[in-house]
């Protein structure tokens, strides 16, 4: 089971001015952390040559990689391997990704095939009511037709903006709740999102750790704050001492 108090992790996107990798993991280490997810920004993942430099530098620094993404499958097993590849030098079993709709339902067969061959699981993230995997009904009716290898990676703040409330997704997806974004939201008068610290806004984060608990999460958990783009820090460490004091 996953104790958000000593493994939750940072999404690098969040650090995504910081271009260099071991400036990101020294920032992780000063937030307070030693886990993140690691995004495009700071990492190609379809280079194998840049790979082992990459992963040597967070291991080094004291931070591992627990998952990347978010990335994007459609249908082309040669690329997507890369990603695979990555993932399993990093030594995580998770990746957060998403599906172009005019790829499936080929993709997802591509995808169960290379996550059995990997041994790894990909967890859907679900982008905002603007994005086809951004509901609870699609979700159900994806998982009812793939494979356990594919499940959800719960963004929180997008579960708000299509209207899903996160805390009853994380209890009806627990069996496929492979990983969790903890993201906050509040809403202007044009449902514009703006990132805030988490459970300041509109993230009941009490409840949302309670499930967490019942269900017996296992898997990766990760701030990501998008807001005070060349100066996160600060935020970042209130969305930790948010989180930890909610795991209590």
């Amino acid at each position: 089971m996953t104790n958000l108090s000593r493994d939750l992790g940072v999404q690098s996107y969040t650090f995504r001015a910081f271009k260099d990798n071991a400036r990101v993991a020294q920032l992780v280490k000063e937030a307070g952390l030693r886990k993140i997810e690691l995004c495009g920004a700071h990492a190609n993942f379809t280079d194998p040559a840049q790979f082992d430099t990459v992963i040597a530098t967070y291991r080094d620094a004291g931070v591992d990689i627990v998952s990347i993404g978010v990335q994007g499958f459609r249908n082309d097993a040669a690329t997507e391997a890369h990603f695979f590849e990555f993932v399993r030098r990093a030594g995580c079993k998770t990746m957060s990704v998403t599906f172009r709709l005019d790829a499936t339902p080929a993709a997802f067969r591509t995808a169960e095939k290379l996550a059995d061959k990997y041994d790894i699981h990909l967890a859907i993230h679900n982008h905002g009511g603007r994005h086809w995997l951004g509901c609870a009904e699609m979700l159900r009716h994806i998982f009812a037709t793939t494979s356990p290898r594919i499940g959800l990676c719960l963004d929180t703040a997008w579960a708000l903006d299509s209207g899903e409330d996160p805390v009853k997704m994380a209890e009806e997806f627990a069996p496929r709740l492979y990983g969790v974004h903890i993201k906050d939201f509040v809403f202007d008068s044009a449902r514009k999102p703006k990132d805030v610290v988490v459970g300041t806004g509109n993230l009941n984060l009490p409840g949302l750790v309670a499930v967490l608990k019942k269900v017996n999460f296992a898997g990766f958990a990760v701030l990501e704050y998008e807001g005070d783009v060349n100066d996160p820090l600060p935020a970042v460490k209130k969305c930790v001492a948010a989180v930890r004091a909610a795991a209590q």
